[in-house]
């Protein structure tokens, strides 16, 4: 199911009154070797890590916001728009930092929530009704973890590696050597814009890949840009304008 208007009002309300409680948490360090900077590079007017802090404030579910981060510059602009703060150490800000080790920083040092939900600022182009879905849908499958997904633009058994003197005996699995592509299975990408998870289930299994009761959200691409380089940087600036400009019209 891709959701990309705003949740029915009625629905809300139900979700709203099973009385959960819902922290949502930004990691944002302040280094970045592909794309220096990049979490508050200007995009569209904002640094990069306010579109996901806007998105958060607008979400009717999450209770609390909280950026981890050990850069002052993004503390400062979290600060300035009311979100909680926690200043990460230096052990915690490497580039083989990982972001369960983030988040258990970050509950380690808060009070418990029912539900985690991970936002990480290099996807500017999800927004609250992404959110607030993946909430819905936690609510509606039961579910103790939710994961934003997005169609794979080609099919992964196109691919496969390549030795080093480039041959390509072998390339591709002989049943799809005459398939068309529209006749393969339809896979499915991580996008990163979106991961909730059960607290205790967070806690004892160290990731949001828990193994049971864990479900897809499923995103349209074009929402689901994830910042990593500079040209993942650059698609974004030409496709935010009308990603707001379509919001603007519903």
């Amino acid at each position: 199911m891709i959701w990309s208007k705003p949740i029915e009002n009625i629905t809300k309300c139900l979700i709203m009154h099973n009385g959960k409680s819902f922290l949502a948490i930004i990691p944002a360090r302040g280094g970045s070797k592909r794309l220096p900077r990049k979490n508050i590079l200007d995009l569209s007017g904002k640094p990069l890590i306010l579109w996901t802090i806007e998105a958060a404030l607008k979400s009717s579910y999450i209770d609390d916001i909280i950026v981890s981060s050990d850069d002052d510059e993004i503390l400062s602009i979290s600060e300035q728009n009311g979100i909680d703060l926690i200043k990460r150490p230096d052990d915690l800000a490497s580039d083989t930092t990982t972001t369960f080790d983030v988040v258990k920083h970050v509950m380690d040092n808060r009070k418990k929530y029912n539900y985690i939900v991970l936002l990480q600022p290099t996807s500017p182009l999800r927004n609250e009704t992404h959110i607030d879905a993946a909430i819905v849908l936690l609510a509606q499958k039961k579910a103790d973890a939710i994961i934003s997904v997005c169609k794979m633009e080609h099919s992964p058994l196109w691919s496969n590696k390549l030795p080093t003197n480039g041959s390509m005996s072998g390339f591709l699995q002989k049943e799809i050597l005459n398939k068309r592509s529209q006749d393969l299975d339809q896979y499915y990408r991580l996008n990163g814009a979106i991961y909730i998870c059960d607290w205790n289930a967070l806690k004892k299994e160290r990731s949001f890949f828990i193994k049971e009761k864990i479900y897809s959200y499923i995103m349209e691409t074009k929402y689901s840009i994830d910042i990593d380089d500079d040209d993942d940087f650059k698609l974004a600036q030409l496709t935010l304008p009308a990603m707001e400009s379509e919001r603007e019209s519903w």
